[in-house]
């Protein structure tokens, strides 16, 4: 009787144990950690009205790593709405395939371009019954450019006025939390970001433009805690 009871209660104690990990409708989980942005980045030829438009060169945009910050507000146990944010990412952007085109710039790095990308998104959450809960979402980012600067370098070959236009885009993205205890968890999540733009810019004098599809993977990993 003893075994039998003491099994019960084990048991018991089981089951119930995920349930304290659980998400419920007014939870708050707010998560601080890593974030890279990684871009996937595809330009146009760089087009200069004065030179014949297309003048055969294009761009590509790094990699950069931010604190990353983000905000659930759980709706019910399985539907929440989630707010990303990060301290601004800075690029270096690069001139590329420049050798066929006799303007003799020549590749390699030409800028720097700070941008924030605020992203909302409804968040879906699976029941696991455990302390692994993963979830998919979708939603809506806005990407704000600023403090745009050709290098020296550039601005030797009279590259000036760089600006780039804000982007709105979907976002998607897959991730999981692991739950310590009842607060505290671990994330980790991947998101792909639709994020075009396009940068205006002087040369010489005169006008050019070039867009960019940026459309970044973004990863993130951090700790949380939920109030």
């Amino acid at each position: 009787m003893k075994k039998s009871a003491l099994a019960t209660l084990v048991l018991a104690a089981l089951v119930s144990a995920p349930s304290a990990f659980a998400y419920e409708a007014g939870d708050i989980i707010v998560r601080a950690g890593l974030t890279s942005v990684s871009p996937n980045d595809d330009s146009s030829n760089v087009n200069v009205d004065a030179l014949g438009g297309n003048v055969g060169m294009g761009v590509e945009v790094d990699s950069n790593t931010q604190l990353g910050l983000n905000l659930v507000y759980m709706l019910d146990s399985n539907w929440g709405i989630e707010v990303l944010a990060a301290t601004p990412f800075t690029h270096d952007v690069k001139l590329v395939d420049t050798a066929d085109n006799g303007l003799g710039l020549g590749d390699g790095k030409l800028a720097e371009v700070t941008h924030l990308p605020p992203t909302i998104s409804a968040v879906y959450f699976f029941d696991t019954n455990s302390a692994f809960t993963p979830y998919i979402g979708v939603g809506v980012n806005y990407t704000i450019f600023f403090d745009e600067d050709f290098t020296g370098a550039r601005e030797d070959q009279t590259f000036t006025d760089l600006d780039l236009d804000s982007s709105f885009g979907l976002a998607g993205q897959i991730g999981f939390d692991y739950q310590i205890d009842e607060k505290w968890l671990i994330n980790a999540s991947a998101r792909y970001i639709a994020i075009d733009t396009t940068a205006d810019f002087t040369v010489a004098d005169v006008k050019g433009s070039v867009d960019v599809d940026i459309d970044p993977y973004v990863f993130t990993v951090s700790v949380g805690y939920k109030f």
